[in-house]
């Protein structure tokens, strides 16, 4: 294996691509929202999210040898919140801009560092106090103008459903790190989409929808670009630093801003753009503090 920083250039690029992947797939999720029940939607991105992610194990020799576990109880809860996360987010996006959406996801880091200090006894540094205090200043300057007016429900909702998503995947990412110890990251993604795509079809007898083929193009296109973004981040991770890939957080919020105004024509709120650079700053100094302790960086749903 490649040691981490051996290839800086090639963990950027990745770093770049899945952004656009990630994005990729958002838009297709939002797209299909109107139409298609949440429980459907999160069947088909993790179902299809597969066919890329066995086809890597299989490349590096992985597969099946790599999906011998001794901690299924870990999966298990690792996979079971990473689940609930893929339901909230969704949910989120089909209410929120794509751009806002994705910019909730980047509490993830933050409450992960809080998550270690309260149940892993690590230490709440000082890096670890203002990334706190830069993400809640930008959530308030995301959500508060919503409140205040008190008109849109639906967006209202969508923040705090983003906020979900985000708690319970910093929850699942905690429990990466325990689990990491013992098990490789191609057997946790593996049984991370197996088991979502298996909550996914419960939701079958709640009512599932007859779909067009172009919809049901883009579910499929959602889980394949999920799956490739996940390999992708994986990959830039082995390559480069996280020290190095952070700034491009900035550059990976290009895509969804474009992608709101060029595909769903959504003008970018001051909220927004005074929360961007607050949640992003705290976000990157969260991770650089994890860095320091071997902390596993957050991969999309």
């Amino acid at each position: 294996m490649e040691n981490v920083a051996d290839r800086p250039m090639a963990g950027i690029l990745l770093r770049l691509l899945s952004g656009i992947l990630f994005t990729g797939m958002m838009v297709c999720v939002k797209v299909v929202s109107t139409e298609v029940p949440l429980g459907q939607t999160v069947f088909f991105r993790s179902a299809f999210a597969l066919l890329p992610i066995v086809i890597f194990m299989t490349w590096r020799r992985e597969f099946p040898r790599a999906l011998a576990t001794r901690r299924p109880l870990g999966h298990l809860l690792r996979s079971g919140l990473g689940a609930a996360a893929m339901f909230a987010s969704f949910a989120a996006v089909a209410r929120l801009p794509v751009a806002e959406a994705t910019l909730l996801a980047q509490l993830a880091p933050v409450a992960m560092a809080v998550g270690g200090v309260l149940l892993l006894g690590e230490r709440f540094t000082r890096h670890r106090a203002a990334a706190f205090a830069l993400v809640l200043g930008g959530v308030a300057a995301l959500v508060l103008p919503d409140l205040g007016r008190g008109q849109d429900q639906g967006r209202v909702l969508g923040y705090a459903l983003g906020i979900l998503a985000a708690l319970l995947t910093a929850g699942a990412l905690v429990t990466v790190r325990r689990i990491s110890r013992t098990e490789t990251p191609a057997s946790i993604a593996f049984y991370f989409v197996l088991v979502t795509a298996l909550a996914g079809l419960a939701t079958l007898p709640l009512g599932w929808v007859g779909v067009s083929g172009p919809t049901l193009g883009l579910l499929i296109l959602s889980g394949l670009f999920g799956g490739a973004a996940h390999i992708c981040m994986t990959l830039a991770l082995r390559f480069a630093e996280v020290s190095r890939l952070a700034p491009f957080e900035y550059v990976a919020l290009i895509w969804p801003v474009l992608a709101d105004l060029l595909i769903f024509g959504l003008p970018l709120s001051s909220g927004f753009l005074l929360a961007l650079p607050l949640v992003l700053g705290g976000a990157g100094l969260a991770a650089l503090e994890g860095r320091r302790g071997a902390v596993t960086r957050p991969l999309r749903q």
